[in-house]
């Protein structure tokens, strides 16, 4: 069984109410009920986190190292700045997806650089929420083949 774990940083527990032309009108909970599912029915274990901080976030990653396979992370406007969370990732050896809902290089200048796509093994933007379904997908079926 493959171990998955989803992080979403700063904002992104407003899903379903925070800008809805961009994000979406569904909660987070309510999408991640239909990630369950999917794993289930795939043999991965899925643990999720959400934090508008970023040291917790950086605790979380580091709490993965040695006993996950795989990060599903929407570091929201982390993205843009977040050394820490790129310097993580290189640290715990887990090969992570990094997710936006939006497309990024569509939106303000300040949101075109990732700083986090260079520790990421790839990155899915601006497919609306279906992103971390893509990122599940591609782990149960392509992933270590």
């Amino acid at each position: 069984m493959k171990k998955v774990a989803i992080i979403n940083g700063p904002n992104l527990n407003l899903l379903g109410t925070r800008e809805k032309n961009i994000y979406g009108e569904k909660s987070f909970e309510t999408i991640l009920a239909d990630l369950k599912e999917y794993s289930n029915q795939n043999n991965i274990e899925l643990e999720y986190f959400q934090s508008n901080s970023e040291g917790d976030i950086l605790d979380k990653l580091h709490s993965y190292a040695g006993n996950t396979d795989f990060i599903i992370l929407n570091p929201g406007a982390l993205t843009h700045y977040s050394y820490s969370i790129h310097d993580a990732i290189l640290a715990v050896k887990i090969p992570v997806i990094e997710v936006h809902i939006s497309n990024i290089f569509a939106r303000e200048q300040w949101r075109e650089k990732s700083v986090i796509s260079p520790a990421a093994k790839c990155v899915l933007s601006g497919l609306g929420i279906n992103v971390y379904k893509i990122a599940l997908i591609y782990i149960a079926q392509y992933y270590g083949q």
